[in-house]
């Protein structure tokens, strides 16, 4: 089974980082499920939930009616996950600890989904292929991920366009997937899925909204030792101390809007 590499760490800063993501994407994540057909009673598997952010969502449009499963290998993050759910009262979401990339059940869900897991896998093909016998035969496979290639600042500046290279190039190194928003159309057919519908939802961070700059530096933050590691940067020339301010000033002295990652999805059905 194709082998998970998270390289962004566990650590409090990359929840909050993750918590700060999550609030950012919500939006889209909701429109590509809602647009996938996740809807009221349907049962639902949440492969990488993490902190839960999405099996909550999920549990929001299926409803008290329906059920959540998340699944994910870190017991951390699924201790945060439960003391959310329980404190939301979603007593329909409920918390494995496995494999997201191996983990069975013996009764299929209505409907697998699985946000920013394929970027982290070694073999997506393999991981959703496997998933498949998770799903029901009229089931709904979902993916949603980030296409990476598509960030921008418009006008470009320097430093913002520097530190996207060192993310992108820090991700590769280590094995993961940056651009794969692109490819999930792809992947899920050659899994064994059709047809595959496929859209891209993209963010403009006006020059003025410290976000932009909060994004990309958050993300080198926790990059970093991958980025030094493999001598994409030294620590001096990341300065991460200094990097968000960095990015603020030549964003607003330019005028620039910064694209974060495109939020991209896919779903189908199994053709067998």
């Amino acid at each position: 089974m194709a082998e998970q590499r998270y390289v962004l760490g566990s650590h409090a800063e990359e929840q909050r980082r993750l918590d700060h993501q999550a609030a950012a994407i919500e939006r889209p994540t909701r429109l590509l499920l809602q647009a996938a057909g996740i809807s009221p009673g349907m049962r639902v598997l949440d492969l990488g939930t993490g902190l839960g952010h999405v099996a909550r969502l999920v549990g929001e449009l299926v409803g008290p009616s329906g059920r959540v499963t998340g699944v994910d290998r870190s017991a951390e993050a699924l201790t945060v996950a439960r003391e959310r759910s329980a404190a939301a009262g979603a007593t329909h979401i409920t918390f494995v600890e496995g494999d997201a990339t191996a983990w069975r059940t013996a009764e299929p869900f209505d409907a697998i989904v699985g946000r920013l897991l394929l970027f982290h896998v070694a073999d997506p093909v393999s991981v959703v292929r496997h998933q498949l016998g998770n799903l029901k035969p009229n089931g709904t496979f979902v993916a949603i991920d980030f296409d990476v290639g598509s960030s921008r600042g418009e006008p470009s500046t320097p430093i913002t366009e520097t530190a996207l290279r060192w993310i992108e190039a820090a991700f590769r190194a280590a094995g993961a997937w940056p651009r794969i928003g692109a490819r999930l159309g792809s992947i899920l057919e050659s899994a064994g899925l059709a047809p595959v519908t496929t859209f891209g939802i993209q963010g403009y961070l006006q020059p003025g909204d410290p976000a932009g700059p909060a994004l990309i530096a958050g993300v080198v933050r926790s990059l970093a030792p991958a980025i030094i590691g493999h001598g994409i940067a030294s620590a001096e020339e990341i300065d991460i101390a200094t990097l968000e301010s960095r990015i603020a000033d030549a964003v607003r002295q330019a005028g620039s809007v910064v694209l974060p990652p495109t939020v991209a999805g896919a779903w189908g059905n199994p053709t067998w």
